[in-house]
């Protein structure tokens, strides 16, 4: 997967909540996403071809509105040569506080990551979500979804799941055909379902074993089904040291991937608290034992920073934007790792009333002289 960093990262949440306070006092607000490698021309003739369309608006303002919108953001594509490599975010609109005045303003940025969907769309609000999700895309998850018959092995890419396989078992249904003895019929059952057991293990070891981006893995299924598969040596000893837990679903199609999802919320954001409070732990461990290793505060961080002792920049997610850039820039100038903090527990609000920004350095130094 390509990295986005701290820096771009930073800046995209900012565009992002810029273009989420405009709302349009009608459909008004126009959204244009182009996928990479896809013609800018074609999106411009068919905004053309929309100018027209809007001709037929009813509402006078609202047709103003509009057209003005789309051909602000015609003028502005036919400046770009092409397409970027990553595709394009184009948004225009009449973002005028008052109603009857005019104030239209465009915007477009390349997302970081290439986008893979085309959008065009007027509404109230510009269509930020592909934008979010490209933000939220730092953790993969693995989703496993499972009964005796059926299963599918999905990633979880910021709020997108991605299917990678898909199994059918030949474990025979309940009932035996004719002339089979129980016993026999129950020997091909337990020996199919174990086959079905080990074809799933193997394809989460392919997918999941060596990505070094995945945080964690969720299993779900009928409850007796997955701990028949957990509690047996199907799967290897580090994959299960990377499952985050399981849920009690019915379904194993893209529908069950889905369900699961929508069930994990619960440790999808324990995980992400958790990885938030385990590097503030050790930050405040440092702290306690060993002072030379950690360092807070505007001054003292951007000290040890420029002297690329630090390991990991902590920055609050409350930290004025223009002080979180001029730390973004000089942490990827000297390659170090920059974790934004929330304010959602109780360490990140201790950093929050210890300056906004500290460091876990790489070494021990005495950057009071």
């Amino acid at each position: 997967m390509s990295e986005i960093t701290a820096k771009r990262r930073h800046e995209l949440k900012k565009f992002i909540k810029q273009l989420s306070t405009y709302r349009g006092r009608h459909t008004e607000l126009v959204t244009v996403y182009v996928p990479a490698g896809y013609e800018l021309s074609k999106i411009i003739n068919h905004l053309q071809q929309e100018q027209g369309t809007a001709t037929n608006i009813k509402s006078s303002g609202t047709r103003k509105n509009v057209i003005d919108a789309l051909e602000r953001m015609i003028q502005h594509l036919k400046l770009i040569p092409h397409t970027p490599p990553h595709g394009l975010a184009a948004f225009a609109g009449n973002v005028a506080e008052r109603e009857g005045q005019s104030d239209v303003k465009v915007w477009s940025t390349e997302p970081p990551l290439p986008l893979n969907i085309r959008i065009y769309r007027c509404d109230k609000a510009f269509v930020m979500e592909p934008l979010e999700d490209q933000v939220s895309t730092e953790k993969v998850y693995g989703l496993v979804v499972i009964d005796q018959r059926d299963a599918a092995i999905a990633e979880l890419q910021g709020k997108k799941i991605v299917l990678k396989k898909k199994t059918h078992s030949e474990v025979p249904g309940k009932m035996r055909a004719g002339g089979q003895s129980a016993p026999r019929f129950a020997r091909l059952r337990e020996g199919a379902k174990k086959e079905h057991y080990k074809k799933v293990a193997d394809y989460m070891k392919e997918e999941f074993l060596y990505n070094k981006d995945l945080a964690g893995i969720i299993i779900g299924g009928p409850s007796t089904t997955v701990q028949d598969f957990l509690n047996k040596d199907y799967i290897t000893g580090d994959l299960k040291k990377k499952i985050l837990g399981t849920k009690d679903i019915c379904y194993t199609d893209d529908f069950g991937l889905q369900e699961l999802l929508d069930l994990s919320t619960d440790i999808l954001a324990s995980e992400e608290v958790a990885d938030e409070k385990k590097i503030m732990k050790k930050f405040f461990e440092l702290l306690n034992t060993e002072l030379g290793k950690v360092a807070y505060g505007k001054d003292d961080v951007m000290k040890v920073l420029e002297m690329g002792a630090v390991d990991k920049l902590l920055l609050s997610e409350k930290l004025d934007d223009e002080i979180m850039e001029e730390f973004e820039a000089k942490a990827e100038e000297l390659g170090t790792e920059v974790k934004i903090i929330s304010t959602e527990t109780r360490e990140g609000e201790q950093l929050k009333q210890m300056g906004k920004i500290a460091a876990i350095l790489r070494y021990c130094v005495d950057y009071t002289k």
